[in-house]
């Protein structure tokens, strides 16, 4: 392949990351192969990234970062603390389920890298904040009765594992996924306001 004449940015190699691990799989895919679908050397990939898992660690973090952002949206929102539990909830669902659904080997990919690399711990940690920050919005507004609002909300996230975790993947298209969902998070809701 010629040489590129665009600028090399961490960001267009991450894009490109992405694109030869869609097509090769967390296991064959190499530097070697980033570099070509970019018209560089490979050398020119380590002066952005220091090793291959620096890179797999960044476009992870990457690939993480978009539901976090999405989801910091929603807990941010200025409107009443249930609703954004119920929306917050229902988007991670969504997003999750929409990253499976929609691009079957990259989810798969991901599925293998963030269980090699750091950017997991942080990115759980970054929802369950997310979280307790919602659940401390109705503690103060008086919508919720529990005393804990980072207790909760982790018990909120762990309760709801099934319609986020990858590991449960397979189950979120399967008939009755959505009304199950509903039904666990009007119990949970009941449940703060007990």
């Amino acid at each position: 392949m010629p040489p590129s004449t665009e600028t090399l940015t961490a960001e267009r190699i991450l894009e490109a990351t992405e694109e030869v691990l869609r097509r090769h799989g967390p296991a064959k895919a190499t530097v070697v192969d980033v570099a070509r679908a970019l018209g560089v050397s490979h050398g020119s990939v380590y002066r952005h990234f220091r090793t291959k898992a620096a890179l797999r660690e960044a476009v992870t973090k990457r690939w993480l970062d978009r539901t976090t952002g999405m989801l910091a949206g929603v807990a941010e929102a200025d409107r009443d603390p249930e609703a954004r539990l119920r929306e917050w909830l229902a988007a991670l669902f969504e997003a999750k389920r929409r990253k499976a659904g929609d691009d079957p080997e990259l989810f798969a990919t991901y599925t293998v890298l963030t269980g090699e690399n750091e950017a997991v711990v942080e990115h759980l940690t970054e929802l369950t904040d997310q979280l307790t920050r919602v659940v401390q919005d109705g503690i103060d507004a008086g919508t919720f009765t529990v005393t804990a609002p980072a207790t909760t909300a982790r018990a909120l996230f762990q309760a709801t594992a099934l319609f986020h975790d990858p590991g449960y993947a397979g189950e979120w298209e399967k008939p009755g996924a959505e009304e199950e969902f509903t039904a666990l998070l009007d119990l949970l809701v009941r449940g703060l306001k007990a």
